[in-house]
C-alpha cells in the first residue's frame, strides 16, 4: 500500500480533517525516517461500556498504528466529572469519581479489542489536571475569552434561551485542550459533535508553545440501529463491545440495507477496493444484500470474539430464525405465586423494562408463549412452564411454581 492509498484510507469515512497536509508528513516521515507519531482520543468514562459508535474513532485510530501511530488513548478521569456539554441544552450532573474509576477500568480492557496494546499509551487526565492547581487554571482561562467561547453553538442557543451555563461547562474545553499540550499530541480526533473541543487543543498547543499544532480528524456519529438517531445506550439503539456473540450478530442481520452500507465504511476493516466490489455485485444481482449483511456481521462478531464463535452465532440464529427452532440457550427465571400477569412476566424475564412497554409489544402481536402469539394483555400464567419470547431475538424460561 503506498502513501496514496493509505492517505485515502485515512480519509474513508471522515467527516472532516484539519491540516491534511501534516497528517501526509507525519506517515512519510514513518516510512521515511522510522519516525512515530502520536494520535489522541479522549473517552468520559460516563458509562460502564463501549459500543460500535466509539469503535468509529477506535477503528480509524488501529489504521493509523499500523502505518506509524502511537495512540494516546485518555481517560478523562478528571474532565468526566465535569461532563462534556458539547451538544447538551442543559447544566450536566456531576459523576461520581468513585463510578468515573471503575468506568474507566472497563474501558482499559475493552479498547485492546480493537487497538494494538504494543502501540497504545493509556493516560488518565487526573495525573497533569490535578497538578495544574489554581494559578495554573487562572492561567489557563486567560488563553480563551467569554466571547469566543460564547461563540460554540450550543452555547450559543443556551445563552440566548436564558438557560443555566455553569463556569465549569466553560472550563471543560479548555481542560480537554490542555491534555493535548501535556501530551503534545500530532493529531486529534473525535466526533464531530467535538469540533470546538479538538480546534481548542491546537489553540493551546500553539499558546503553550509545545512546538506542535496537532491535525484533527473528525469521524461522523453512528446511526443506531434504528438508522436515525446516533447510537446511545439512552436511545437503545446499540451494540455494545461486552454483548453476547450472538446478540451482537443478531442486531447486525436487524439493520436495513441501506444502513448495511453505513456500518461497512465506518466499521469494516475491508478496504475501499473491496466494498466497491460488494456494491457493484449486490447492484448487478451477484451478491445477495443479506449475504452481505451476514458477512459484515461475521466480521465484527470475530473482531470482538472468535472466528469460531462468529460461525456458531450465524449458525444459532440460521437454526432459529429458518427453521423456527428455540435458542441452545435460554436464561431461566422463577417466580412464586399461583399465578402471574404475563406483562409482569416478562419484566420478571428481563425481556422488558416496564409492564407499560410489556403491554405495548403484547398489543403489537410481538409476544408469544410456548410458540404461540398472544395478544391479551391481560392474560395470567399459571402454575407450569413457559418459554416467553419477544420479537425474534429475546427469549426467556419461566417457571411458576407456589
Amino acid at each position: 500500500m503506498d502513501i496514496k492509498d493509505i492517505l485515502a484510507e485515512v480519509k474513508r469515512g471522515c467527516a472532516e480533517i484539519i491540516d491534511e497536509e501534516k497528517i501526509e508528513s507525519l506517515i512519510k516521515n514513518y516510512y521515511e525516517k522510522g519516525e512515530n507519531f502520536f494520535v489522541k482520543a479522549g473517552f468520559d468514562p460516563t458509562a460502564p461500556d463501549l459500543h460500535l459508535g466509539h469503535s468509529v474513532v477506535l477503528n480509524k485510530m488501529a489504521f493509523l498504528q499500523k502505518h506509524g501511530a502511537i495512540v494516546q488513548f485518555l481517560i478523562g478521569d478528571f474532565t468526566g466529572q465535569i461532563g462534556d456539554p458539547s451538544g447538551k441544552n442543559a447544566t450536566r450532573k456531576k459523576l461520581d469519581k468513585e463510578q468515573v474509576l471503575i468506568n474507566a477500568k472497563t474501558y482499559e480492557k475493552q479498547v485492546f479489542k480493537i487497538l494494538d496494546k504494543e502501540k497504545t499509551q493509556i493516560a488518565f487526565n487526573s495525573v497533569w489536571l490535578n497538578e495544574l492547581g489554581a494559578s495554573g487554571l487562572v492561567e489557563l482561562t486567560s488563553t480563551f475569552s467569554v466571547a469566543r467561547m460564547l461563540e460554540r453553538d450550543d452555547f450559543t442557543k443556551r445563552f440566548k434561551e436564558q438557560s443555566s451555563i455553569s463556569i465549569c461547562e466553560f472550563l471543560y474545553p479548555l481542560l480537554q485542550g490542555y491534555d493535548s499540550v501535556f501530551l503534545k499530541s500530532d493529531i486529534e480526533m473525535g466526533g464531530t459533535d467535538q469540533k470546538f473541543n479538538l480546534l481548542m487543543g491546537r489553540h493551546l498547543q500553539r499558546i503553550y508553545n509545545t512546538g506542535k499544532e496537532q491535525a484533527i480528524i473528525m469521524m461522523p456519529l453512528l446511526e443506531g440501529l434504528d438508522g436515525v438517531n446516533k447510537m446511545s445506550k439512552s436511545l437503545n439503539n446499540y451494540i455494545g463491545f461486552t454483548e453476547k456473540p450472538n446478540d451482537m450478530y443478531a442486531k447486525i442481520l436487524s439493520i436495513s440495507d441501506e444502513l448495511m452500507f453505513r456500518y461497512y465504511e465506518l466499521l469494516s476493516q475491508k478496504t475501499l477496493k473491496d466494498l466497491e466490489n460488494i456494491k457493484n455485485d449486490i447492484k448487478n444481482a451477484k451478491l445477495h444484500p443479506k449475504k452481505a449483511k451476514e458477512d459484515l456481521a461475521l466480521e465484527i462478531v470475530e473482531r470482538f470474539y472468535s472466528k469460531e464463535e462468529a460461525v456458531f452465532a450465524k449458525e444459532e440464529f440460521d437454526r432459529v430464525h429458518s427453521a423456527n427452532a428455540l435458542p441452545s440457550e435460554i436464561k431461566e427465571f422463577e417466580f412464586e405465586g399461583e399465578s402471574i400477569w404475563l406483562a409482569k412476566a416478562l419484566v420478571v424475564c428481563e425481556l422488558e423494562n416496564s409492564t407499560s412497554a410489556a403491554k405495548r409489544s403484547i398489543s403489537a402481536n410481538a409476544v408469544s408463549v410456548n410458540s404461540r402469539k398472544i395478544n391479551d394483555e391481560q392474560m395470567q400464567l399459571n402454575i407450569g412452564e413457559y418459554i416467553l419470547q419477544v420479537g425474534k431475538r429475546k427469549f426467556a424460561k419461566l417457571r411458576v411454581k407456589k
